[in-house]
């Protein structure tokens, strides 16, 4: 057990913030090594030890906001990763099902519970690793699948009879690889150029929303909004930059910010919170050069527990969590895209960077770069706004985009499409950051497909596994009826 408690924390040493992307390999090939031989409840033992090593790191930001929710979501996320392991099939040469069962783990993750959760993510510690240039053809799931076959295959070397059959099974594979990651370009190219500037107020962190002063954290960014230079097409607010109850329009924080637009003459896009009396919406709105209204977007993907309580009535009979969340969060039902005088501009707010689905809708709908106001001054730690920055770095190469991202306190971040960082700011301190940026058009193989290849390529291998050994079996059973009888014969 001790073998898949070391894998685990293998693969929670590459994740941000400290982003060791060579340890994920060397954990898969740990735990493929340990799984040689088990039976299934052994897998499952195994599985569980292997999930704690990784998730109890991982996830140990939860305990400032509720202990009792840092349990759950941890057996629930170790839960996941042992039934994971359950796809595993044991024999020496079934090495590559080990990559399979944790692409599936992923995916589930993405997916479940209420619509997905999915921190950590292995492919967020692989942005320096060779294999996210797969990120465009395939997405997050097939650079998890690259990193796991990388690592499996090793063990699956050391352990084969046929080492000639495991070498070119190896090497059909990094093959395909290759091939693939040739042809994982975009279609398009630059349309334009943007002149952009991100602004972070900074301020104290650890703070829940709930008892944030909403009118500091806009005069902070009022205040190093002074700085502006000259020139700008593109200014960005963060998420919750505003508080407002009822719609923004009319208030004198929407005056202010609209003379801020005409003072630029940029296009300034900030997140609004529009409070009423039992719900709240979260907004990204966009001002025109003019200090007129031109767009709005409204989160779609909330978070649990964060910005909405899943069955509030239970749970408030229950659990004392439901004061951190007073009101639900009004979803959106729109694609992420603002048209405004700057160019169309894709939005993913806050927890939605780690969804690619959320991503590509913007992509899809015409946006030419990839904006994420965020609020992430509730955490202590710099793990979760780390790992926001790495999951930004993910959608610009998966994408082709540039990702801007502006945080109250921190990370605030520039992306270029290439997902390297143009600029990034520090934690709590005030941060103005300026960059030129593409506007890019043109899709990639990923934009145009998101998960569905890899997902069917993984139902396939499932399938594929137990019929061909029962095919092997047939044969092995025909063959050796036909050596009794002409033994018999003779």
């Amino acid at each position: 057990m001790l073998s898949g408690l070391a894998a685990g924390g293998l693969l929670a040493g590459s994740m941000p913030p400290r982003s060791a992307w060579y340890l994920a390999p060397v954990g898969v090939a740990a735990l493929t090594w340990a799984l040689l031989g088990l039976r299934w409840q052994q897998r499952l033992i195994l599985g569980a030890v292997a999930g704690v090593g990784f998730f109890a790191p991982t996830l140990s930001w939860l305990t400032s906001f509720h202990p009792a929710g840092f349990a759950a979501v941890l057996v629930l996320e170790v839960a996941l990763f042992a039934a994971a392991m359950l796809l595993v099939d044991p024999g020496r040469g079934r090495w590559w099902t080990v990559p399979v069962a944790l692409v599936a783990l992923e995916a589930v993750r993405a997916r479940f519970p209420f619509g997905g959760f999915p921190l950590p993510g292995i492919a967020l510690g692989q942005l320096d690793s060779p294999f996210v240039t797969a990120a465009p053809l395939g997405g997050s799931l097939l650079v998890v699948g690259l990193t796991a076959a990388a690592g499996a295959a090793v063990t699956g070397l050391a352990a084969a009879h046929r080492r000639i059959r495991a070498v070119l099974l190896v090497a059909a594979v990094a093959a395909v690889s290759a091939g693939g990651v040739a042809l994982a370009q975009p279609s398009g190219g630059p349309a334009s150029q943007l002149r952009t500037a991100v602004v972070q107020g900074g301020g104290p962190r650890g703070i829940p929303a709930v008892e944030a002063d909403e009118q500091e954290v806009t005069e902070r960014l009022f205040d190093v909004s002074e700085d502006l230079p000259a020139g700008l097409d593109l200014v960005l607010w963060p998420e919750s930059s505003i508080g407002v109850t009822g719609a923004v329009a009319e208030t004198g924080e929407a005056d202010r910010v609209a003379a801020l637009a005409r003072r630029t003459r940029a296009t300034v896009v900030a997140g609004v919170t529009e409070s009423g009396e039992t719900s709240f919406r979260n907004a990204a709105v966009a001002w025109g050069p003019d200090g007129r209204i031109v767009d709005r977007y409204e989160k779609v993907h909330r978070v649990p527990f964060g910005e909405y309580i899943p069955a509030r009535g239970l749970f408030e009979r229950v659990s004392d969590m439901t004061a951190l969340v007073p009101r639900d969060a009004v979803p959106g039902r729109d694609p992420g895209l603002l048209e405004t005088p700057a160019g169309r501009l894709g939005v993913v707010i806050s927890y939605e960077v780690f969804f690619s689905d959320r991503a590509r809708a913007a992509v899809t709908a015409g946006g030419q770069v990839l904006l994420v106001p965020t609020n992430a001054a509730s955490y202590i730690t710099e793990e979760v706004p780390a790992t926001e920055v790495a999951a930004a770095r993910m959608r610009a190469q998966e994408l082709d985009r540039a990702v801007m991202q502006a945080a109250p306190t921190g990370y605030t971040a520039i992306v270029l499409p290439d997902g390297t960082i143009a600029g990034q700011g520090l934690l709590s301190t005030p941060e103005l950051l300026t960059a030129t940026v593409p506007l890019r058009t043109g899709l990639t193989p990923y934009a145009r497909t998101g998960d569905l290849p890899v997902l069917l390529a993984v139902a396939l291998t499932l399938i594929a596994g137990p019929a061909i050994r029962v095919l092997q079996g047939r044969h092995r059973a025909a063959n050796g009826e036909h050596g009794r009888g002409a033994g018999t014969l003779g």
